[in-house]
């Protein structure tokens, strides 16, 4: 077998803390071409574009500044030109991107390739629910998987222990980006029930959300641990009703369930974000721009995708948090109720 060639779709900041894993580990491993192409939106740095900066100093100045990025990774500009030779497509691109993404790779994919998600977000589609790895596998027909967990880019950048979860209905699949990926500081289990370990992603950030309120509005830890719990419950809730197969619950005790969860809640940009809003003056996009260096927050527009779902089943009195957040961020309702949500949030879900 010829070794297989990784593209990666993404440079943000998660994406270039895979890329140096990913750079590192197809280096040392005969499976693998050393060579890894990286797709970057390019944009002038100080009058530099993005992709030379990164190819001649192997750094991303932008969304990963003071980390290397080994050598073997190459920024390309044009995301045809990336992905069109790969055996294996990594997805790690703000959520609201990836339809667009998707319809220029269209006709462009090697036979046989295969994917893998690290996108934290949903879409509504005409069913309700729809997961990013439904589109890329509709719109580009390959077998996708997922990778979801309790990793904050820069400390995975530094190389600080944490683990990970793979979702993959296909074993080898599965074991193949558990190889990609794993090191000695990034541990990865690898599981079948991919739908839930991606809605896992997905939802947490909008509990971190209410997190970053509770912070804001100056409550304690025990309120927190409160907007957590009422969060997890939601969560599990959610994916009861819009999850295809069975869901295992013990999936929400792997890193990218709880864990994930409360790594969200105590550090991230959506919690970040939320606290600044929660006191007062600005709205949730003036402070995207502000605060971000050009990331996307995924919570607050993850609210609004699921207010649309559970609108559409008639069932947003079901979910007081998710929907309470969404009106909060966008729909004007006042942060001082968020309390009333939590207050009178059913015990049983």
């Amino acid at each position: 077998m010829p070794p297989l060639k990784v593209c990666i779709i993404g440079s943000g900041n998660w994406g270039s803390a895979i890329a140096k894993i990913i750079g590192q580990n197809t280096k040392s491993s005969n499976q693998f071409d050393p060579v890894v192409k990286m797709w970057v939106f390019e944009e002038l740095i100080n009058g530099r574009k993005l992709t030379e900066i990164i190819n001649q100093e192997h750094e991303n100045v932008k969304y990963l500044p003071g980390h290397k990025i080994p050598p073997n990774v190459v920024a390309v500009p044009e995301v045809v030109e990336a992905a069109e030779e790969a055996d294996i497509l990594i997805f790690v691109v703000p959520h609201q991107f990836i339809p667009k993404i998707c319809e220029q790779l269209t006709g462009h994919i090697k036979a046989g390739a295969i994917g893998i998600s690290l996108i934290k977000g949903i879409d509504e589609g005409p069913e309700g629910l729809k997961l990013i790895t439904d589109i890329i596998r509709e719109k580009l027909k390959i077998d996708m998987s997922v990778l979801m967990g309790a990793n904050i880019a820069n400390e995975v950048a530094n190389e600080m222990f944490c683990e990970t979860t793979i979702g993959s209905k296909n074993a080898k699949n599965g074991k193949i980006f558990k190889e990609l990926m794993q090191t000695s500081n990034f541990r990865i289990t690898v599981v079948d029930d991919c739908d839930t370990v991606e809605l896992c992603g997905a939802l947490k950030n909008i509990v971190a959300v209410g997190a970053g309120f509770c912070d804001g509005l100056g409550f304690g830890d025990n309120t927190k641990a409160a907007v957590i719990r009422l969060g997890l419950m939601e969560m599990i809730a959610f994916a009861k009703i819009f999850c295809k197969g069975t869901i295992s619950i013990h999936t929400f005790l792997e890193s990218c369930g709880v864990a994930d969860l409360i790594t969200t809640c105590y550090g991230g940009r959506n919690r970040k974000v939320a606290e600044a809003f929660a006191r007062g003056g600005k709205t949730i996009e003036q402070l995207e721009k502000e605060m971000l260096n050009g990331q996307k927050l995924q919570g607050p527009q993850t609210s609004a995708e699921v207010y649309k779902i559970l609108k559409q089943k008639n069932m947003v009195d079901k979910f007081p948090l998710f929907v309470n957040i969404y009106l909060i961020c966008y729909q004007g309702k006042s942060i001082k109720e968020f309390i009333t949500c939590l207050q009178k949030h059913p015990e049983h879900m």
